[in-house]
This record gives C-alpha cells, sequence and structure tokens, in this order.
C-alpha cells in the first residue's frame, strides 16, 4: 500500500471505467476469502472482489502433457471464464461464485498438484449449470473440437433435453429434468 493513503485505498482496478481509484464499502468473509464491496471514485460504480490468502505450499497444476507443471493460477480461470460469459446475461457475482466453488472443489480434492483435466471438468460444470451458451463456447476451445461431429457430440445431450451438470454431457444422461431453458435449436451464436 503506498505511503500516505488510509487502508480504504487499494490498486483495484474498475471493471466498468478501468480507473484504479475506489474505497471500500463493505467487508466480510466468504468461504476462504475476504469479500469487498467497492465503490469507484471515478465512476460511482460498485463492484465486488475477493481476497484471499496465499498459503504454502502453493497449488501446482500438472499440464496435459503430463510431464510439464506450473503454479495455480485463479486469473487464468477467471479469463476463461470471462470469454465464456462475454455479453451471456450472467451476473458478475455468479462468475466470482464459480471461481470460488471450483477452487474450493480442487483444494479439497487435491493437496499439492491438480489434473489441467480435473480444472476444465469442474469449470465445464459450473457453467453447463449457469449457462448453455457459455458452456458450449467454454468446451470448444477446451475441448479443442476437430471437427463439427466431436461439436454436436457435445452439444447433443442439451439439445435432446437431458443437459444436466454432469462434466462432459457424452456418458450419461444427468437422470434429471434437463435444462433450466431448452434451446430453440442447434445454432449458437455470438
Amino acid at each position: 500500500m503506498a505511503a500516505g493513503k488510509s487502508e480504504e485505498w487499494s490498486a483495484v482496478e474498475c471493471p466498468f471505467c478501468h480507473e484504479d481509484d475506489d474505497r471500500v464499502v463493505d467487508s466480510r468473509a466468504s468461504g476462504g476469502a475476504i469479500r469487498r464491496r467497492r465503490e469507484c471514485r471515478a465512476c460511482s460504480r460498485r463492484f465486488t472482489t475477493y481476497e484471499r490468502a496465499e498459503s504454502e505450499p502453493r497449488l501446482r497444476v500438472i499440464k496435459k502433457d503430463g510431464t510439464t507443471r506450473e503454479a495455480y493460477d485463479r486469473s487464468k480461470i477467471r479469463q476463461g471464464l470471462m470469454r465464456a460469459l462475454h455479453k451471456r446475461p450472467v451476473p458478475t457475482e455468479r462468475l466470482s461464485q464459480i471461481l470460488q466453488e471450483v477452487e474450493d472443489q480442487l483444494t479439497a480434492a487435491y493437496e499439492l498438484e491438480i489434473p489441467s483435466r480435473a480444472i476444465g471438468d469442474l469449470v465445464m460444470a459450473k457453467l453447463r449449470e449457469t449457462d448453455q451458451v457459455a458452456y458450449v463456447r467454454f468446451a470448444s476451445v477446451y475441448r479443442d473440437f476437430k471437427d463439427v461431429s466431436q461439436f454436436v457430440e457435445e452439444v447433443q445431450p442439451m439439445l435432446s433435453g437431458r443437459g444436466g451438470a454432469s462434466g462432459g454431457g457424452r456418458e450419461t444422461p444427468s437422470g434429471g429434468q434437463g435444462a433450466a431453458r431448452p434451446p430453440k435449436g442447434p445454432t449458437v451464436g455470438d
């Protein structure tokens, strides 16, 4: 923190006007993090941030090749979610909630190393519950479809009304009520 600034000052960039002058309006514990409600002094809009203490040892992600490892980076998951949710009617609070849920499940299931596939599968499951278009966007990049048939195979469970919360959606139907909002057709827009 810069000298001369109060504890209310922070260098968090406003997601609306991109200024870094805000004040904390409210703070509270939220899971393993501190939830802070902030108000931008430049545009007067409010947004939420989450702060969490880093604990040692840091989690490591085992990449797809099985030999490469890198430090777990929450911002990479956030970027992927933001791309998938771009122009979708999903509140920012839900994005933060998904990030926290994914991280909580990963830290509960893994001690030191996490396979990258586990991260991707968890994110896909959360997106599938939240927004089908965002799910398809994320799946198309994450699964790296080689042709249209692979894409159709991924989307087919949702089109036939079986699109529940299962990770890949290919193995079994969710056994439930189907998607919250049935798709109108096989066209996915953006």
